[in-house]
């Protein structure tokens, strides 16, 4: 059986030949798969699951968008793929409404599974990014329940602001800090794994697909990095049966 694993679509109304290319893959591509993952920042911005009510009714189209995501995750689901949902530094409001609409289990971040014939870490990698200390603050408000909880109650058309807002501040902190602090930080990738006990750690977040390899507790240990989906072209890991993890980039608009 197969194994796919995604992230960093970044799925956003502006953005149509990715919706498309992503819902053509999930239906030509996952289709039959056992399992796929995705591993956050499915959506450029999520502003609450409540989003789902405006299908239909919102003018930017985002409400639509999530629909029409989560009805394609949902034929693939019953299909017999099992779908599993992580949270990114973009959807982190992403609840059980939604999982549940697309028939999907939502993942912790950070979660050990058995993929193949190994444990591996999945994580969506922005905790990795520790020299950014201004993101990490941000991190830990964003994921206080209190916090998350402020915010889901606030009237749909204030949250869409914010998030336009945060957005905004995200793109003006990061064009001016340095190539390494927007990636992850080698001493916590290896302390995580060896916490987690594996060799195996699969992410996305930093847009550097790539294969990497480390020592953890003295033994050989590769870090896996999915790439960012963009309208010509996205990035998956497959795993087949009990092989290795293969890092493929996947064509799209052709």
């Amino acid at each position: 059986m197969t194994t796919r694993l995604i992230s960093d679509l970044h799925l956003h109304p502006g953005a149509p030949e990715i919706t498309e290319g992503f819902v053509h893959w999930l239906e030509e591509s996952a289709r039959g798969c056992e399992a796929l993952y995705l591993l956050g920042d499915i959506f450029e911005a999520w502003i609450g699951d409540d989003l789902l009510d405006l299908a239909g009714a919102d003018p930017t189209g985002n409400a639509d968008l999530a629909a029409r995501v989560a009805r394609a995750l949902k034929r693939l689901a019953d299909d017999g793929t099992a779908v599993y949902l992580m949270h990114g530094n973009r959807d982190f409001l992403l609840g059980e409404r939604f999982a549940t609409e697309a028939g999907a289990t939502l993942l912790a971040d950070p979660s050990v599974v058995s993929l193949g014939d190994k444990r591996v870490l999945l994580m969506h990698g922005d905790s990795l990014c520790t020299l950014d200390t201004a993101y990490q603050a941000f991190r830990a408000q964003a994921r206080s329940p209190l916090w998350q909880a402020q915010v889901l109650s606030m009237p749909l058309q204030e949250r869409i602001a914010l998030a336009k807002q945060l957005r905004e501040q995200s793109g003006e902190a990061n064009s001016s800090k340095a190539e390494d602090i927007m990636d992850v930080t080698p001493d916590e990738v290896v302390k995580s794994m060896a916490e987690q006990g594996v060799t195996t750690l699969i992410h996305g977040h930093t847009h550097r697909p790539a294969v990497h390899e480390c020592e953890v507790d003295g033994q050989p240990a590769r870090r896996f990095v999915l790439g960012d989906w963009r309208p010509d072209r996205g990035w998956e890991i497959v795993i087949e049966g009990n092989g290795e993890p293969q890092l493929k980039e996947i064509p799209l608009g052709g």
